[in-house]
This record gives C-alpha cells, structure tokens and sequence, in this order.
C-alpha cells in the first residue's frame, strides 16, 4: 500500500481477548494511562478534552478537543482528534479503532485520517504521530496487563 500524506495507518496485536481491548479503549482512567488524561465519556456526540504536553513543532498547545463520533462495542470506536482553537496546526482529523479476534488476542487497526499534506504545522504533526501511535497502542496491552495483575 502507499503511503498517504493524509492518513495514518497502525496493525498492532494485542494478546488480549477484544472486551478487555475495548475497557481499555474506553475508560477514561484507563486511557490516561497508555495515552493521556482526559474527561472521555462512551457516549456518541460526547465532546471531551486531551491533555498532553504542547508540541510547538507541531503547532500543537497541549489540549486535544475530540468528539465521540460512532462506535460498535468491541469492534470500533471512531473520535474526532482536533487541535485546539489556538493551535497553529488546525488540525481536524478522526482517528478510528478497529478491534478484530485473532486466536486468543485482539488484532487493533488505527486509521488516524485528515491531515494536510500541504500544510506544515499537520506534516509535522503526522509525522510525530506517525512515529508515536505504534508505542501507544503497545502500552494499551501493557495496561491490560497491569490491571490484570492488581497494578494501579
């Protein structure tokens, strides 16, 4: 497949059955562990807020605005992924996981989509992003993991 400017695309597996992949995915304290803290609710037109570290290469301030868009449980759960109104990157994009059985594990796809390829601020931002979301989606196991064992 060729790469696309404007797209994202992540194959992660996870040794993890799809309903503890999908908790993981979906509950605000679990997600603040493997990607940031949040106020995300399962809720479709739900709007909440990721709060990261700011990213001026990327235009990026720190504050995610996202949106809960659709979802089927255990099987995907699509948000928007925006970049805050102060934010040099303007970014407006989704961001889409798909959860898939696979033996005794989960096969999770992301596709995170619509970034300007002409646009400097989303080139650099796809590009951190790009280099970040395979580590994330393997810290979604490790919370699993630790959650399985009593840790946290």
């Amino acid at each position: 497949m060729k790469d696309d400017p404007r797209t994202i695309h992540v194959d992660e597996f996870l040794p993890h059955p799809p309903a503890k992949v999908w908790r993981a995915l979906t509950d605000s304290a679990l997600i603040a562990r493997w990607l940031m803290p949040n106020d995300f609710q399962l809720r479709i037109g739900h709007t909440f807020t990721f709060h990261g570290s700011a990213m001026p290469q990327a235009g990026f301030g720190g504050t995610g605005h996202s949106e809960v868009l659709d979802f089927a449980v255990e099987r995907m759960l699509k948000i928007a992924w925006n970049a805050g109104p102060d934010d040099r990157s303007g970014l407006r994009s989704t961001v889409t996981f798909t959860l898939e059985p696979e033996g005794t594990g989960t096969r999770l796809f992301l596709a995170h989509e619509g970034f300007d390829p002409d646009d400097p601020y989303q080139v650099a931002g796809r590009r951190f992003m790009g280099g970040g979301w395979p580590g994330v989606l393997r810290r979604v196991a490790g919370v699993i993991e630790e959650t399985a064992s009593g840790v946290g």
